[in-house]
């Protein structure tokens, strides 16, 4: 599903919710797939992407649309935060935001440093085992020609 209409079945059903007289707080759900799709939506308008179907302005267009669309998205969902809950509720929710972001990613790059690291342990480990595996074969091999078992 395309990032702007996955925004935009989340927005639909937060606004219902909200009409319906749910509490914003009890949709996250629905706020998170739409922070996802709309944070998705900027990264494709930023990011080069080599379609062979679109001409390069055919995707410029379309991409920059999708990010406009989830702007819009963005700025009816913070009418409709502010509405029922304030504007500080919605500044903690961008903070909240932030930091998650922040936290997901130092996590990512530690990960990848973990990974990292176990791949080169892993090639130490490798070369240490041939080379000892080599080492006493020879030995093994020196030996049995002084026996001449060779």
């Amino acid at each position: 599903m395309e990032p702007i209409t996955a925004a935009m079945a989340a927005f639909s059903a937060l606004k219902a919710g909200v009409s319906a007289g749910k509490e914003i707080a009890s949709m996250g759900k629905q706020v998170g797939k739409m922070f996802d799709a709309i944070d998705e939506c900027r990264s494709d308008h930023t990011k080069k992407k080599s379609r062979q179907i679109l001409s390069a302005n055919e995707e410029a267009l379309e991409t920059f649309t999708n990010r406009k669309k989830a702007e819009d998205l963005e700025k009816q969902l913070r009418e409709i935060v502010i509405a029922t809950r304030g504007i500080s509720a919605w500044q903690e929710l961008i903070r909240l935001r932030g930091e998650i972001r922040r936290e997901r990613a130092e996590e990512q790059k530690r990960k990848s440093v973990e990974r990292q690291k176990l791949i080169e342990n892993i090639l130490i480990w490798s070369g240490v085992s041939i080379a000892v595996i080599v080492l006493l074969g020879g030995a093994v091999l020196i030996i049995l020609a002084k026996q001449g078992r060779l």
